[in-house]
């Protein structure tokens, strides 16, 4: 299987994820040229090498009408940030939340405020798939819904400063293209190192992480450490929110590449997203295989009784007729389960059958990776489920929901699968 891991030991932020899997890319200076042919409004991106502790890595700039937006522009910047990139989309009330006062050369009266609205507009008319359109649209609603949490307004009226927001699209763009590029079957990301200290912003001083960051890695595995700083940014958080497949420690692969993205900074630790990208085994699990004979239950108790198994657990429940002693024509119940649910699957088989002994075997199985996914049609919402692993790659649509349409319009289940795939 196609791996993805995501080290976020530095925590954190759009242009270095950008960096970081630029390195994964055979030709990346043929994919900065077509970064820079989407002719993001006044965007310009650049790369060079950096190193960090040694490193050897990669560097990304994003620059809005030529100004890389950084807090060398700003005065009275108090605090240190991990990265260069502290330059996230946020709304215009939080918009010094790395950059408490917005004092630079460049007027103020040169920059408006764009709303969620002025987003999906500029992305819409990006030449770039609708998929990548929809994947940026997403990561930049989490931030929009993260700032209208925190501020408690309704995401309507959450605005974004003119060079954050170019900012933010150029990175959470480039992001979604790469990832688009790569094409994993799987995105397992680190535990998120968010720095530690306070971060000042036009409301005074707040706690590392910031209140948008916050809202966006709930249920996500993150930690503080020693270094004081803000060391994920918003815009970070939301790519890693919306493309993690899951969090955790690196799995077992065969690294086939690896990315660095550096950060501005210098500390102890080298400043940079790291990524990994190489093969996983395919999966397999033990499970339990619990079976009974019995010889005196009707046909409906025993449907009853596989009913409940189901509802309680069981990974799959089946039949067998077989020949018990006596000449007598029985049954073999078969029920498979995770050890966890042993005890409560082995309590059901004896209040639902009439057995009174139920057998135990531990097996080995191999699967497929699942995943389901909702897709719209003409007729209505179809589930997809998609298994792939061991070379293999299979797609089924739920009988369900094509037996719905089959019975609304009056078709068979093989007409409704053809016109759904022709649509």
């Amino acid at each position: 299987m196609k791996t993805l891991y995501i080290d976020c030991g530095m925590g954190a932020a759009g242009d270095m994820l950008t960096a970081a899997l630029l390195e994964l890319i055979p030709d990346a200076d043929e994919f900065m040229d077509r970064l820079n042919a989407l002719s993001i409004p006044g965007v310009t991106f650049e790369k060079e090498a950096s190193v960090k502790c040694g490193i050897t890595g990669t560097h990304i700039s994003v620059k809005v009408h030529g100004v890389e937006e950084n807090e060398d522009m700003y005065e009275h910047h108090e605090h240190h940030h991990g990265h260069e990139e502290h330059k996230h989309s946020h709304s215009d009330e939080v918009h010094s939340h790395e950059h408490h006062h917005h004092e630079h050369e460049h007027s103020h009266e040169h920059h408006h405020h764009s709303s969620m609205h002025d987003i999906e507009h500029i992305v819409s008319g990006l030449n770039i798939s609708q998929k990548i359109k929809d994947d940026i649209l997403a990561v930049y609603n989490l931030i929009a819904e993260a700032e209208s949490h925190a501020h408690n307004k309704p995401v309507t009226e959450i605005h974004f400063h003119e060079v954050g927001t170019m900012d933010a699209i150029a990175d959470i763009t480039a992001v979604c293209m790469l990832m688009n590029e790569l094409s994993s079957d799987e995105v397992v990301v680190s535990p998120i190192h968010v720095g530690s200290g306070q971060v000042r912003c036009a409301h005074g001083i707040l706690p590392v992480p910031a209140p948008a960051t916050a809202y966006i890695l709930k249920d996500v595995p993150i930690y503080g450490g020693n270094i004081n700083g803000e060391l994920c940014t918003p815009t970070g958080a939301a790519l890693l929110k919306h493309f993690a497949t899951s969090f955790g420690d690196m799995p077992v692969m065969k690294t086939k590449a690896i990315g660095y993205g550096m950060g501005r900074k210098d500390f102890e630790a080298a400043n940079c997203v790291r990524v990994m990208l190489g093969e996983t085994v395919d999966k397999t699990d033990d499970i339990l295989e619990l079976s009974c004979n019995v010889d005196d239950m009707t046909a409906e108790e025993i449907s009853f009784a596989m009913e409940r198994l189901f509802e309680a657990g069981a990974l799959e429940v089946y039949t067998v007729p077989i020949g018990m002693k006596k000449s007598r024509p029985g049954t073999l119940i078969c029920v498979m389960c995770r050890e966890t649910d042993k005890e409560k699957i082995i309590e059901l088989i004896f209040r639902y059958t009439t057995t009174i002994g139920v057998r135990e075997a531990v097996t080995r199985r191999y699967i497929l990776d699942r995943s389901i996914e909702t897709i719209e049609t003409p007729y209505g919402e179809v589930r997809k489920k998609t298994s792939s692993g061991y070379g293999v790659k299979r797609v089924k649509y739920e009988y369900d929901d094509l037996a719905r349409i089959a019975r609304e319009r009056n078709l068979s289940i093989e007409e409704v699968r053809r016109l759904i795939e022709e649509d």
